[in-house]
């Protein structure tokens, strides 16, 4: 008989696999989150592949689940903007930057005198897209026909706006 602190058969083998998988992703990703990547993993073979005892059949299909858990991963990075995560204490400054201050002020003058010169209808559905209204809500304030109405003077007035702005929002 085995002592009960030796890992028996499937144990043994997902105990092996785990270090593999937090080595793997640890080399690949965050260090952190590497013990989570592996026990995510081993959940999903626990769950979905209770079948499958072999080491030769458990290790590539570990990595597999892996490399689409690392994949996952980047795309909500990615999605979060993490990628363009830097250092707050370069960005934030106790004192606002006069030329950032000054060239917003400078867009903020230009976007009211655009906005004065749009029409009624213009600057309605501006209005209403500010206080969040949806376009379901617009077509029912404005009296539209159809949504699809609403959509072609959101587009127009947004054309007529950049044109206003000279071209450009900046």
């Amino acid at each position: 008989m085995e002592p009960a602190s030796q890992p028996t058969g499937r144990a043994a083998i997902l105990s092996t696999l785990r270090e593999r998988i937090v080595a793997y992703a640890a080399s690949r990703y965050e260090r952190e989150s590497a013990e989570d990547l592996a026990q995510e993993v081993l959940v999903v073979i626990h769950e979905k592949y209770p079948q499958v005892e072999r080491m030769e059949d458990l290790v590539p299909l570990g990595f597999q689940i892996l490399r689409f858990k690392l994949a996952a991963a980047r795309r909500k990075a990615f999605r979060h903007g993490d990628h363009l995560a830097s250092d707050a204490d370069l960005l934030l400054s106790p004192d606002p930057d006069p030329e950032a201050e000054a060239e917003r002020a400078q867009r903020m003058e230009r976007l009211v005198a655009a906005l004065a010169r749009l029409g009624d209808r213009c600057r309605d559905l501006f209005r209403l897209k500010l206080q969040g209204k949806g376009f379901a809500e617009i077509q029912a304030l404005l009296g539209a026909e159809s949504l699809a109405t609403v959509y072609t003077w959101d587009h127009r007035c947004r054309k007529h706006l950049l044109d206003q702005m000279g071209g450009r929002w900046a």
